[in-house]
């Protein structure tokens, strides 16, 4: 576990030696982590890189050689002593990592010190923006890919090591049945795969040899690329000829692979020339440039493809470099309350929720299917029995009426006075939950393209509270 103590902005830093400088570094605030945007115009993000936060928040602390640098560019003995104490010792409450999440809702809610509540920004945004984005992209993946394997072969094309790493890792998580990083699946328990490049057939004297000698190798998992020179006219015929040698020997050829063409048509014609050959069950598996627009396309072509190898597009987000995820002040202590605060913005999607606040999901009487979520002052309540009456937080003479409904509040515990008290998920853990969370969505909000808007509402006590500090604001 590395120590990330430093991984900070130099502002926060500032920040954290003006209130110690003002007095005021003891004392207690609330900050919302949350989104504004869906990536992907997707009706929902999928939140992940909470593993991280724990490690993060588990190893705060500035060692030596940190001191040193900071004393290096410009920061005083006195603000460095703190720093040298300097432990987490507030309380964390975020979602489950793997929960489906929606715009505005409070991710993770983290009550402390400003001192403490500061330094810890920039590394949460960083750890949950980047590893939520990924996940998120890989259920859109997924679903374009109805069912069928999808195979995460990003890492050579990621932002670097660590973003290869987490991103296989959320991959994993948004549905990706198995890795090609190695360092991956030792780390986390990812299956891994892998066949062999256009180099291994290049350096044989021939496309036939090639196969034959990587079949003699893999017997039980051969499955052979067969786009190097020509896919029709030898690397099928070629792969073809392998399998039954290895049929004769006893053994099942797994399939082929196509990374380059008219991945459609080649599909097509594979599948035919395999089946004529004898080999209906082997796997046609797909790759080069892949993301779920030309996966949903290849579908609606009738293409044969089994399996989908997906690298670039995915570990990179290709078209959608970031989650916008933020931390804003929702409270602060004065004369030992918390009071609310709120950020004004002439553009109202900025305007932010204040207060000490939860999220609750809204579910059919079975507890099955989500219909909408609730965004409500910490100490609210709701009364099962009687019906709930939710309304738009903007049109607000939009309304809904639940009679028959179950509840689950979202943000649990991680830390609490320091202390971690979240149980730990595995990657097979969290994969689950995921999934459990897809299944309670209801189609409509899973579309590619134009999903519908789930329904994300305010309690009439926190629009009530929000409304009267926007308008003490303009007085």
């Amino acid at each position: 576990m590395r120590n990330l103590s430093m991984m900070t902005d130099y502002y926060q830093l500032s920040m954290m030696k003006g209130y110690l400088e003002s007095g005021v570094h003891e004392d207690e605030v609330v900050f919302d982590l949350f989104f504004r945007k869906n990536p992907f115009h997707n009706s929902f993000t999928i939140v992940a890189g909470m593993e991280s936060l724990i490690d993060y928040i588990n190893g705060l602390s500035f060692t030596e050689d940190d001191l040193k640098y900071l004393a290096s560019v410009g920061f005083d003995k006195v603000f460095l002593e703190h720093l040298r104490a300097f432990r987490f010792t507030g309380d964390i409450w975020g979602v489950a990592e793997g929960t489906i999440m929606f715009p505005h809702e409070p991710v993770i809610r983290v009550k402390a010190s400003i001192f403490q509540a500061q330094l810890i920004e920039t590394a949460l945004l960083n750890i949950i923006n980047f590893q939520s984005l990924i996940a998120t992209k890989a259920a859109r993946i997924c679903e374009a890919a109805q069912g069928d394997p999808v195979f995460e072969f990003g890492l050579r094309r990621a932002q670097g090591p660590d973003a290869g790493i987490y991103g296989a890792r959320a991959a994993y998580i948004g549905g990706c049945v198995s890795t090609s990083n190695v360092l991956a699946g030792k780390l986390y328990g990812i299956p891994v795969v892998g066949t062999h490049a256009h180099s291994w057939v290049q350096k044989f004297e021939t496309e036939l040899d090639a196969f034959r000698a990587y079949a003699s190798s893999y017997p039980e998992n051969c499955l052979l690329l067969v786009d190097t020179f020509n896919t029709i006219e030898s690397g099928i015929p070629n792969a073809i000829t392998v399998f039954r040698e290895l049929q004769e020997k006893g053994f099942k050829p797994k399939g082929i692979r196509i990374d380059s063409g008219d991945i459609a048509y080649l599909s097509k014609v594979a599948r035919r020339m395999l089946d004529d050959a004898g080999f209906p069950n082997t796997a046609i598996v797909a790759s080069s440039d892949l993301d779920e627009d030309t996966i949903d396309s290849l579908k609606v072509q009738g293409a044969m493809i089994t399996h989908w190898g997906v690298g670039t597009n995915l570990i990179t987000s290709s078209n959608w470099p970031a989650l916008g995820g933020v931390y804003k002040l929702a409270a602060a202590a004065e004369s030992g309350a918390l009071v609310p605060k709120i950020k004004i913005s002439d553009n109202p999607e900025k305007i932010t929720n204040p207060g000490l606040k939860k999220v609750t999901r809204i579910y059919d009487e079975s507890g099955l299917f989500a219909l909408a979520d609730l965004i409500m002052l910490a100490d609210e309540t709701i009364d099962t029995s009687e019906p709930l009456t939710i309304f738009h937080p903007i049109y607000t003479w939009k309304t809904k009426t639940f009679r028959r409904y179950s509840l689950r509040e979202l943000l649990e515990p991680l830390y609490l006075n320091g202390k971690l008290v979240y149980e730990r998920r595995t990657v097979q853990e969290v994969r689950a939950n995921v999934r459990r969370e897809l299944d309670g969505l209801w189609p409509e909000y899973k579309r590619l393209q134009r999903p519908q808007i789930y329904k994300v509402d305010l309690s009439k006590k926190l629009w009530d509270l929000k409304h009267q500090m926007m308008l003490a604001h303009k007085e």
